[in-house]
């Protein structure tokens, strides 16, 4: 099976569940390849109090197979970094599926990937996007995730774990998805 490059933006102010969950289940999927994307290698900290280490940079991330774009406390300033929003927009018109968790879609939605989609966030955060985002759909009645096209946005932190989880199954099974889970 060839390798699937999994890029995960890992920024400071990061939920770490939103970011650690996803990771755990998608580094199942067969031929996976983690990597955790920040502008250098230095430790970066999450809400939780610790810190996680990247393993990529934005110059050294090959094409990823999969974007997947966390949230947290952190995002207005990957929004106004020219750095980290031009990596997250060049990555996701590369991959072939690009997903956040919570505000990552905020962190989308800023880099235009969400325009004609159907899409989600934390439902403290569904009122900005008409007025930000105009070209993004709200899905309506606050959803667990969406899933549109090659899009998927998860509604909060624990959500990314069952968009995940969706994400094997539409990517390699239904069976494959149960057997992560157990």
């Amino acid at each position: 099976m060839p390798h699937m490059d999994i890029a995960f933006l890992l920024f400071p102010g990061v939920t770490q569940l939103d970011l650690t969950g996803p990771a755990q289940v998608l580094s199942r999927l067969p031929g996976a390849r983690v990597h955790l994307v920040w502008e250098n290698l230095d430790p970066v900290p999450t809400d939780a109090g610790f810190s996680i280490l990247p393993n990529a940079t934005f110059a050294d991330m090959p094409k990823p197979d999969l974007l997947c774009v966390p949230g947290g406390m952190g995002i207005a300033d990957v929004i106004e970094s020219d750095a980290a929003l031009g990596w997250v927009r060049r990555a996701g018109a590369e991959a072939q599926w690009v997903t956040s968790v919570c505000t990552g879609a905020l962190i989308l939605g800023a880099a235009g990937l969400l325009e004609g989609y159907q899409a989600t966030t934390h439902w403290a955060f569904l009122s900005c996007f008409p007025e930000r985002f105009p070209k993004v759909i709200v899905a309506p009645g606050n959803p667990r995730f969406v899933h549109d096209r090659d899009r998927l946005t998860g509604g909060g932190i624990a959500s990314g774990l069952d968009e995940a989880l969706k994400l094997i199954e539409l990517l390699v099974g239904e069976e494959h998805a149960r057997k992560v889970q157990v």
